[in-house]
């Protein structure tokens, strides 16, 4: 027992061991979010992009051009979300709209050759980053927190990002 009276993971406190283990996660999820903060805003990670800026480029290298719905529904926001963050990455040259093939209302966003070099930019420093922090892993470790994360992100989408949840769905990968 601590000395505010709560128990350590592990302990018995009359809770089930699931709880004990829900509680640690609870924190750790806290300090994580904290983290990813710090080394966003310490970090030069974003340094050419904003967090939403590099998504929803990592979204379209993964799935290709997409139209604003499509794009909604893998980046978890709604089409009016994504075709503001459209609108201004076509501002700065990053991406661009041509009209779909088989239904000329819906427009296709694509990357441009600028947007691509600069996400592949930012998903090397943020890479780099990775990589340093967790040089002395070991590669089974790397393995699981990486199922981890994809595993946690996955109960994520499915319980706040599915069409029964909300308007929109998602499955995009989170990344520090």
């Amino acid at each position: 027992m601590t000395a505010r009276g709560r128990h350590e993971p592990g302990t018995t406190s009359g809770e089930a061991p699931h709880e004990e283990h829900i509680d640690v996660i609870e924190l750790a999820s806290a300090v994580l979010v904290r983290n990813f903060e710090l080394l966003r805003r310490r970090g030069g990670v974003y340094e050419d992009l904003d967090r939403a800026e590099y998504l929803l480029l990592r979204i379209l290298d993964r799935i290709g051009p997409a139209d604003i719905c499509t794009l909604a529904k893998a980046l978890g926001v709604d089409p009016s979300t994504a075709g503001r963050q459209v609108s201004t990455l076509q501002s700065k040259g990053m991406v661009e709209r041509s009209p779909s093939e088989t239904d000329r209302r819906r427009s296709i966003i694509s990357p441009t050759a600028d947007g691509r070099d600069r996400m592949a930019a930012a998903r090397e420093r943020r890479r780099a980053t990775t990589r340093e922090l967790l040089a002395d892993w070991d590669e089974q470790d790397l393995r699981t927190l990486g199922d981890m994360f994809t595993r946690y992100n996955r109960s994520v989408a499915e319980r706040f990002l599915t069409a029964d949840a909300s308007p929109t769905a998602g499955d995009a990968e989170a990344e520090p």
